[in-house]
């Protein structure tokens, strides 16, 4: 039984920085593609980053180029979403997901299996 755990959230002011966690049991990310979406009250969930563990290939979405960035700790199985420069459209509920998308899936939902319950990001001053 696949299980994955976000932890991290939390409120920050803008220009911040927060560290998410993944901790994953049942899988080990390895084979898989880890990836983060968000979503934001009255929004649909969208496609923050995603890393290809066997290629080490990684997606971000424009909003979060270059200010986000994912990794992860083989030893712990755990994946990481690091988010400096926050900013208050930043601010959604974040979810971890594992999955083995396709190129042309690998920024939708649909391209994941496995989800985590979600960890709130606020980020206010």
């Amino acid at each position: 039984q696949v299980q994955l755990v976000e932890s991290g959230g939390g409120m920050v002011q803008p220009g911040g920085s927060l560290r998410l966690s993944c901790a994953a049991s049942g899988i080990t990310f390895g084979p898989y593609t880890g990836a983060w979406f968000r979503q934001a009250p009255g929004k649909e969930r969208e496609f923050v980053a995603a890393r290809r563990w066997s290629t080490g290939a990684i997606y971000y979405a424009d909003s979060v180029k270059d200010r986000f960035s994912v990794s992860r700790d083989t030893a712990l199985n755990t994946m990481y979403l690091q988010m400096n420069s926050l900013k208050p459209e930043d601010t959604a509920v974040y979810y971890c997901a594992a999955g083995r998308p396709i190129t042309s899936t690998i920024r939708a939902m649909r391209g994941y299996g496995s989800w985590g319950q979600g960890t709130q990001v606020t980020v206010s001053s």
